[in-house]
């Protein structure tokens, strides 16, 4: 199997050194590694000049949909591993989650299992965070709990389910895999073999006060759904109480809106 690694990244130089050595040093050799740089400012470049095998693109700052995007498009190989900038991949990752793939011919896309990692230890992840597999497309309108570092799939999917929504500024994942996961089964390889640093992860996330309106706008995409609109008002109803509380006019417009669509349904 040939495998296109693509490498999203922004003002990261030396989380990204971190993150392509994660890949250099895989048991199975990479067939294709693609940086995707959304604009950085820092020394990327100077940190790219270290892997003269590796592919780097410098596009203007659009966010990481777009970069995710372009690395796709760029990408010459059936398979794409997505791995992001702060994170890490473990020694046979690539090696292991191939091997998945060659005995299940019929699975076009995985995961894997991850630790998260904060200030050097280990985070304990909840029992709401077990990784899916399968056909599992109503267990995942929640939340996202598939990282895209430790996503494998083949190039052909995103012909069928599109790429990422490059209006979303956040749960992209989110809305990538839930189309993708109403239309295939996911398979998932039962070891830890990513690790999510805490801390970068987290920043863009909690920059964006009710990021339920971002999942509202990408579970409106499979309506008309008895279980999606089931979602989409549990989770208006938590945002609801929200922008009134903190007094956000903006949210509590949104949350009009989204009662009106609805209602059209």
């Amino acid at each position: 199997m040939k495998v296109s690694v693509v490498i999203p990244t922004f003002n990261r130089a030396t989380l990204l050194e971190r993150a392509i050595w994660s890949v250099f040093s895989q048991s199975k050799k990479v067939d294709e590694i693609i940086v995707i740089d959304d604009g950085s400012t820092d020394n990327t470049k100077d940190v790219i000049k270290k892997f003269p095998t590796l592919k780097y693109f410098y596009f203007k700052n659009q966010g990481v949909s777009f970069a995710r995007n372009e690395g796709i498009k760029l990408s010459t190989n059936r398979w794409i591993a997505f791995l992001d900038s702060d994170d890490t991949w473990h020694k046979e990752k690539l090696a292991l989650q191939c091997a998945y793939h060659e005995q299940n011919s019929d699975i076009l896309i995985s995961h894997t299992a991850e630790e998260w990692v904060r200030d050097g230890k280990i985070i304990k992840q909840k029992d709401k965070h077990k990784k899916p597999k399968g056909s599992c497309f109503r267990e995942n309108l929640d939340f996202c709990k598939i990282a895209p570092s430790t996503v494998m799939i083949e190039k052909s999917l995103f012909d069928d389910a599109g790429l990422f929504d490059e209006n979303l500024i956040v749960c992209e994942d989110y809305d990538l895999w839930l189309r993708i996961l109403k239309r295939y089964p996911i398979g998932f390889v039962d070891q830890v073999l990513t690790t999510k640093y805490a801390g970068g992860h987290e920043q863009l996330s909690f920059s964006y006060f009710g990021m339920d309106r971002f999942r509202i706008e990408a579970l409106f995409k499979h309506m008309p759904d008895e279980y999606v609109a089931k979602e989409i008002v549990k989770k208006l109803s938590i945002l609801k109480k929200g922008a009134i509380k903190h007094q956000n006019s903006e949210l509590i417009t949104f949350c009009s809106d989204v009662e009106k669509r609805l209602n059209n349904f």
